[in-house]
């Protein structure tokens, strides 16, 4: 399931620069944040729904990539967005 509309409009207003920015990548990390909790909660009821596992394992991926390429770019924008998802520990 993807993303209800609103819920995505949420989130481009929190945590874009303006109402419009869904291509910055703290949009991006926050849009697939989102997938990957309800994913991760889907699979806790699916244990064998192993597309859906594959699929989550990519998203996961495809975040750590722009959360690697945010941490070189801009390191306290990065720093703000992990405690603001509450990705680390």
């Amino acid at each position: 399931m993807t993303l209800k509309k609103e819920d995505k409009a949420v989130l481009v207003e929190k945590f874009g620069r303006d109402g419009n920015d869904t291509g910055s990548s703290e949009v991006q990390i926050a849009l697939l944040t989102e997938r990957i909790t309800y994913l991760t909660e889907h699979l806790k009821l699916h244990t064998k729904d192993h597309a859906s596992r594959r699929g989550l394992l990519k998203l996961v991926g495809q975040r750590r990539r722009l959360l690697d390429y945010l941490n070189r770019k801009d390191r306290e924008k990065y720093k703000a967005l992990l405690v603001e998802l509450g990705l680390r520990k």
